[in-house]
């Protein structure tokens, strides 16, 4: 992966979910659930009224909200913290849940809302049983072509991202990999500290392929 790849992966990872653009109806139903929601994303980040000044927070509350329609926090939380995830308590999974989610949100939220019009083009959808993988590629403004794919799980009926990787850098496993390194030199109480504060926590992105 060049630097040009590692930047536009950077950006991709979390917001290019709301990138797919609304044509193909009827290609599957990964496809067709995710367009639903990211028709709504896409007024929002087209609204001239909630780009005035002082909307900013009310804009991201918006997208906020269609995020929380489309990912599986609770999914992405508990992978991203693995064999590490039984020894919690429920009060504790249920504060890294939205702990996670918040990291997610002021990681990306502002490449969410720097959304240019990238097109892309559904390769293959596959779905066994519960679980769906869905293969895509991004085209940016420059011509870049960025593999990226979409792991889902369906729950009561219903298909929720779990993860997403770019080039082969897979989200939860990135993550994953981090909180690892944190929990073997420190302790989760430290690795919790550091989630709560904006300035303690900088993760960047490693070539952690998918499988």
């Amino acid at each position: 992966m060049n630097m040009q790849q590692r930047n536009i992966t950077s950006a991709i990872i979390f917001f290019v979910i709301f990138c797919l653009m609304a044509g193909e109806a009827g290609a599957g139903p990964l496809i067709d659930h995710v367009k639903q929601k990211v028709d709504n994303a896409l007024k929002i980040l087209g609204d001239p009224s909630l780009k005035t000044p002082g909307m900013e927070t009310k804009r991201r509350q918006l997208l906020r909200a269609i995020a929380n329609e489309i990912f599986d926090w609770e999914e992405m939380a508990k992978r991203s913290l693995g064999i590490h995830w039984k020894d919690r308590t429920q009060e504790e999974k249920k504060e890294f849940v939205q702990l996670f989610a918040d990291l997610l949100d002021r990681t990306y939220m502002e490449k969410i809302e720097k959304y240019s019009g990238e097109k892309i083009s559904y390769e293959k959808e596959t779905i066994d049983e519960k679980y769906g993988l869905l293969e895509s590629k991004i085209f940016t403004k420059n011509d870049t072509e960025v593999a990226v794919n979409y792991w889902l799980i369906n729950k009561d009926g219903i298909w929720w991202v779990y993860d997403v990787s770019v080039e082969g850098v897979s989200l939860i496993k990135n993550y994953r990999t981090q909180f690892y390194e944190i929990l073997a030199r420190s302790s989760y109480p430290e690795l919790v500290k550091k989630l709560k504060s904006k300035e303690g926590l900088n993760l960047k992105p490693k070539e952690v392929h998918s499988s």
